[in-house]
């Protein structure tokens, strides 16, 4: 398979609160090593965890809120606010909370909305953490997560579905490349002006990619079905940050060694 080409970015997407409703971006600054700007800022405790905002270190998901055994969040949007680092909450098109995530308050107000939308899998209260500078991705290195468009096409002609980007949680969504090929770029760049990103890892998907991101129903069984049909469960791989700048929906990456 080619491990040479370019890509078109077509979409661009941040998550301010880890499991919560992706926010698509016209451009973002990028910066070494780094995450995106506010990228899984913010998490959601699943009842009592172990997270210490003093010490904040990566935990599995299972810890947190989210679309794999709490697929109701999908039936929600939310909206977060750089500047004042505030979160609202709608569903069915009218707000439901409201709060400043800085303050206890606004806290409460979150972690009350998802007692309430998530009808199961709670462990106990849910508990809205932060710790600055932290990420809660589901990798502990700092970096972006890229999905191929191509490769949802092939995917979709092979379920004989459409599959919706988000399902696979992306940063960046790449069109362009071949069917595949981005599994074959660990250890490879991508590179568009003076910003470069370098490919480390495939990702393991997860029962999160079977839940319809519109509706929250469970309609799809995309890792077990990628286990079977290619003999692994990899959609989408990390890249690091290497050289930082701005880039927008429309650039081009060149991939190179």
């Amino acid at each position: 398979m080619a491990t040479s080409g370019t890509a078109k970015i077509e979409a661009l997407y941040r998550y301010p609160v880890k499991g919560l409703t992706p926010e698509p971006l016209e451009s973002v600054e990028l910066r070494p090593m780094q995450t995106l700007p506010f990228d899984r800022a913010y998490a959601i405790e699943n009842g009592p965890g172990p997270f210490d905002p003093a010490n904040p270190q990566h935990l599995q998901k299972i810890h947190f809120v989210m679309l794999m055994r709490n697929e109701e969040l999908a039936t929600v949007r939310s909206l977060f606010d750089d500047s004042t680092e505030t979160l609202v909450i709608s569903k069915g098109g009218a707000e439901i909370a409201r709060g400043d995530l800085r303050t206890e308050a606004g806290r409460a107000a979150i972690e009350d909305a998802i007692t309430r939308i998530v009808t199961s899998g709670l462990r106990g209260r849910p508990k809205v953490v932060v710790s600055p500078g932290h990420s809660f991705s589901d990798v502990a290195p700092k970096c972006v997560h890229l999905v191929n468009r191509q490769s949802l096409t092939a995917l979709e002609g092979l379920l004989g579905a459409p599959v919706d980007a988000r399902r696979f949680r992306p940063n960046l969504v790449l069109d362009g490349l071949e069917p595949w090929q981005e599994l074959d770029l660990v250890g490879k760049k991508l590179r568009t002006g003076g910003i470069t990103l370098e490919v480390f890892k495939r990702t393991e998907r997860c029962a999160a990619t079977n839940v319809d991101p519109e509706t929250g129903s469970r309609d799809l069984k995309i890792p077990s079905f990628l286990s079977k049909t290619l003999g692994h469960t990899d959609f989408g791989v990390y890249a690091r940050i290497v050289d930082g700048g701005r880039i927008r929906v429309g650039d081009t990456l060149e991939v190179t060694d």
